[in-house]
């Protein structure tokens, strides 16, 4: 199993946060893979097939994607570091997001 998945929720407009660029590294700066979210905010599936146990980042790309609403932002960046700590569960790295402020925890 040891999969990855990522949602966003735009707190700012109460629904999820379409067309955000992610990327999957490790902390050596490996790119493992890449996604954009869809309508829903989700990215399903981040990465390879099976997330190894180890230490990973997420890069969301919150300027684009205010930009994209002519909106001014805080944030161009978000990363969010993380580890894998049983490669035999699914992982889930939400954020709930704003113009100038975003939080972060483990979902299911």
């Amino acid at each position: 199993m040891g999969t990855l998945s990522t949602h966003i929720l735009d707190t700012s407009r109460g629904k999820p946060a379409e067309g955000v660029r992610i990327t999957l590294e490790t902390l050596a700066g490996e790119q493992l893979g890449e996604g954009v979210t869809n309508a829903d905010g989700r990215v399903g599936e981040i990465g390879p097939e099976r997330m190894e146990v180890g230490d990973y980042r997420l890069h969301f790309a919150a300027k684009d994607y205010f930009d994209g609403l002519s909106e001014q932002s805080f944030y161009p960046e978000i990363t969010v570091a993380f580890t894998i700590a049983d490669a035999d569960q699914h992982y889930h790295v939400p954020i709930l997001l704003n113009p100038y402020g975003f939080s972060t925890y483990r979902g299911s």
